[in-house]
């Protein structure tokens, strides 16, 4: 199986790609998309048609994208959801189920604790996925959501089997 991560940002989109194979994880690919200070249409049009063109390059077989926490700041909050949103449009075109984890889910689930910081964060994504290049703090949190994303299959997968025999 082949996970995607999103950390969702309107500047900066994280993204990861893991394959996941029984207990195995293994890099396979990471960045971050970039946009400019301007128009807002146009900003989601470059992360929908780049995370696109990311979804078509490493052909996932499931994604998850970090849930948007609300800060002091509505607005940021606003256009940092209309962010996860063009990602979330984006994993759905390309026919992929969607899981959906908060930050602190996330960030127990790769650290052991729910309020670890991003060098935590970046740390343990390179423990559990050896000679990893990270292209930036964004791109680490993106393989993180992945990891957590596998973690949680992998429970779920363990759980169907347990529930019929009980």
């Amino acid at each position: 199986m082949r996970v995607v991560g999103i950390d969702p940002g309107l500047r900066h989109l994280g993204w990861g790609v893991i394959e996941v194979s029984g207990s195995r994880l293994a890099h396979v690919g990471n960045g971050i998309i970039h946009t400019e200070a301007g128009e807002l249409a146009g900003r989601l049009m470059i992360l929908h048609r780049d995370l696109s063109d990311v979804l078509a390059r490493f052909m996932p077989t499931a994604a998850a994208v970090e849930q948007t926490f609300v800060n002091k700041d509505g607005v940021a909050t606003l256009k940092l959801g209309q962010a996860r949103g063009v990602a979330m449009l984006a994993v759905a075109q390309a026919g992929l189920p969607i899981g959906e984890y908060a930050p602190n889910a996330v960030k127990k689930s790769v650290v052991g604790v729910g309020h670890a910081d991003k060098a935590q964060i970046a740390h343990m994504v390179r423990f559990q996925l050896p000679g990893v290049e990270l292209a930036g703090p964004d791109a680490a949190d993106a393989l993180a959501v992945a990891i957590c994303h596998a973690h949680h299959l992998q429970s779920a997968s363990r759980l169907i089997p347990a529930r019929v025999r009980a």
